[in-house]
């Protein structure tokens, strides 16, 4: 744990400046596909005046993409954070240098081009990859290269957002599968460096910081309730659509390669309609939480925004999920704050948290995010209620998330309920079989075989000397053996098993080290001894840890009724 938050410092400076170069190529894609200048300086892409090329620009950048994709590394298509979970899962943690180069540059043709996706996808995969390389430059395990990994796509988001807290959670909830010391610590770590490294780099407070006010009463917990209900709904359907939008991609009769610029066509129709559903829409986002968006932008970016980011992510390009979620989120809650007391904006921070909970079944991180976001940590229990609200709603819609259905799909199936193993829980004394039969030291080879041959109701047996102190375990396998290699058997059992060694554990022994000594050594049946005596007090076989897994979803399934009589 120690040596991987010494690490961590490196990956979080890393992730954050990792962060600061996407966000400058994405400026100076913008200015020159928009503006026609060579500039790093922010650029929005509502202030342009471009004519009708608003529908060739898109076009263009697709096609930049399309062929980077092919040439370059198929990894940079989608949003990022599917790639991450799957390189995390079964690849080991492994990320290359190319991908680390080619993501974000992709990002930025996207985003810079008019792609409507925000840059917290290609930041994660970005800064994962970071991870994943400084990693690989030691002797690491997969699981320590997963930490460093997940540390640096939690420090990518930090730096972007500015939500040290939400990328954390994001990190446990979506990334890391686990939450042990030697995870959590190094990406808190990296986390803290990069929010250190984000006034310098980016700029200091909340990036969406806003005047609106939360409306007093109780009554608003009811009311966030039901947007995270409804933002709920949208969620599943947003997913249900973009899956069934790239099934029809993948139906098309040409490559791959062409499919972001025909995606790119509707981008650029969208673009037409209102240019404020083009690009990363990071001003609307502000502008939503002020409530100052006419109510045609707002319905222009409710349902303009979502076909063309449908399409377009749909269709294979490079760019995030969060941005789009958000502003869709908050669009919707800005559109029903309208018929509820108080500011539209505060409204449209609930429709947020609720939208991200329920799109990527991370609740703890949507709820914690739209307030960092937004500096109004006294909302905590409304964005609360809306994201469990949206989360009620998606596990009972959606088999997956948004980002775990893209994987399911080629066929790795994940489940997103993090629970501890029981066989962590149980000791051996608690699953033993007590007072096992036994074979006396005694005994001699001949006897023996014979016993395996007639008697012998098990595979093995414990060997035990007078005072019923383990000497060993000998097993049907053993009595075969013999009868070829000493027929005559007038050795004792004794004697020869006093050169082997004999694993063996404690009734206190956790049964998940067990598990492991049977991995390890082959041998079913692992006897149990006294320490202080060290006479056998029992047997734990492999059936038995079955049994335990047995009785745990039991107790996780099985309903019955039972009063207890006074």
């Amino acid at each position: 744990m120690l040596l991987l938050a010494a690490m961590a410092v490196v990956v979080g400076s890393g992730g954050a400046l990792g962060a600061w170069i996407l966000l400058k190529m994405i400026a100076v894609a913008t200015n020159l596909f928009w503006f026609g200048r060579l500039s790093a300086a922010p650029a929005l892409i509502t202030d342009s005046a471009v004519g009708l090329a608003v529908l060739v620009i898109p076009l263009i950048g697709s096609l930049i993409i399309g062929m980077m994709a092919r040439y370059g590394s198929e990894k940079i298509r989608g949003h990022g954070i599917p790639e991450a979970i799957e390189t995390i899962l079964f690849g080991e943690s492994r990320l290359s240098v190319k991908v680390a180069l080619l993501k974000p540059l992709s990002a930025a043709v996207s985003i810079g081009s008019g792609g409507p996706f925000g840059a917290e996808g290609p930041i994660i995969m970005t800064g994962g990859a970071i991870g994943s390389l400084f990693a690989q430059c030691f002797h690491l395990s997969a699981a320590e290269r997963k930490t460093l990994l997940v540390a640096g796509a939690a420090a990518g988001m930090t730096a972007i957002f500015g939500t040290p807290l939400a990328a954390i959670l994001l990190a446990i909830e979506v990334l890391l599968f686990e939450w042990k010391p030697r995870s959590f610590v190094p990406v808190v770590v990296a986390v803290l460096v990069s929010f250190a490294w984000r006034p310098t780099l980016i700029g200091a407070g909340p990036m969406f910081a806003t005047a609106s006010a939360q409306p007093a009463g109780l009554w608003v917990l009811a009311a966030a309730a039901v947007i995270g209900l409804i933002v709920g709904l949208e969620a599943a359907l947003l997913s249900t659509t973009l899956y069934r939008v790239e099934d029809l991609f993948h139906r098309l009769p040409v490559h791959w390669m062409w499919w972001p610029a025909i995606g790119a066509i509707f981008v650029g129709i969208g673009g037409l309609i209102d240019r404020h559903v083009l690009g990363s829409g990071y001003a609307s986002i502000q502008t939503l939480l002020d409530g100052s968006l006419a109510m045609r932008v707002v319905l222009a970016i409710l349902f303009v925004k979502a076909i063309v980011w449908l399409i377009a992510l749909g269709s294979g390009t490079s760019g995030g999920i969060l941005a789009p979620l958000l502003i869709l989120g908050g669009a919707t809650g800005c559109l029903l704050g309208h018929a509820l007391p108080g500011d539209v904006g505060f409204w449209a921070m609930i429709g947020m948290a609720g939208i991200m909970s329920g799109a990527m079944r991370a609740p703890m991180t949507g709820a914690l995010f739209a307030a960092e976001l937004t500096g109004h940590f006294a909302s905590l229990p409304a964005t609360i209620a809306s994201a469990g609200g949206a989360y009620a709603v998606s596990v009972l819609l959606m088999r997956r998330s948004i980002l775990t259905e893209k994987i399911a799909r080629r066929g790795r199936h994940i489940l997103q309920e993090y629970t501890v193993d029981p066989l962590d829980f149980l000791q051996a004394g608690q699953l033993m079989t007590p007072h096992p039969d036994t074979l006396p030291g005694t005994m001699s080879i001949s006897a023996a075989s014979a016993f395996f041959a007639d008697e012998a109701k098990h595979r093995s047996y414990p060997v035990v000397d007078a005072d019923g102190r383990l000497l060993g375990l000998v097993s049907r396998t053993d009595a075969l053996r013999w009868r070829v290699t000493d027929p005559e058997g007038d050795v004792s059992l004794a004697e020869t098993l006093s050169d082997v060694s004999q694993p063996a554990a404690h009734p206190e022994t956790p049964c998940g080290l067990i598990a492991d000594m049977i991995i390890e050594t082959g041998i079913g049946r692992v006897p149990i001894v006294d320490a202080g005596t060290g006479r056998v007090v029992g047997i734990l076989s492999r059936q038995d840890l079955l049994k335990a897994r047995s009785a745990h979803r039991q107790a996780e399934t099985a309903r019955s009724r039972f009063a207890k009589s006074i």
